[in-house]
């Protein structure tokens, strides 16, 4: 009796350590997932603010490009962390968006406002975010 007793309290005591395991790992993949999307929030807004100073004509090693290359190969980075760490449903918008803003930053201005062409990519991607956190 006593070993079908102990034998019961370790296979419960597994089963118990097994289920923290799994929690642990779940929370560890969701901080992850977190970093990476703070990542590519805080690439945005530097590439944004190249393309705001993106003068008329521009040339590979001004210093403006000297600049823009870092911020842009930095947003590229993090959407790209996105795509593998993330889940399916947040790449799409990620992607739009780190395409509208190299759009901004590698053609000239428009008539109308960088923000308001942004905007939408950026509502989007930031929807997608929250949905795929929550």
């Amino acid at each position: 009796m006593t070993y079908l007793t102990q034998r019961t309290t370790q296979r419960a005591a597994d089963r118990a350590e097994e289920r923290r395991r799994v929690a642990a790992r779940a929370e560890e993949r969701r901080a992850e997932q977190i970093r990476t999307v703070l990542a590519f929030i805080r690439c945005a807004p530097e590439a944004e603010g190249v393309a705001h100073a993106r003068p008329p004509r521009w040339e590979v090693g001004d210093d403006w490009y000297g600049t823009a290359r870092p911020a842009m190969d930095g947003l590229r980075i993090a959407e790209k962390s996105i795509e593998l760490l993330c889940a399916p449903d947040l790449h799409p918008p990620t992607t739009r968006y780190a395409r509208a803003l190299n759009q901004a930053v590698r053609q000239e201005r428009d008539e109308g406002s960088l923000a308001e062409r942004l905007e939408p990519f950026k509502a989007e991607f930031l929807a997608a975010a929250r949905r795929g956190l929550a």
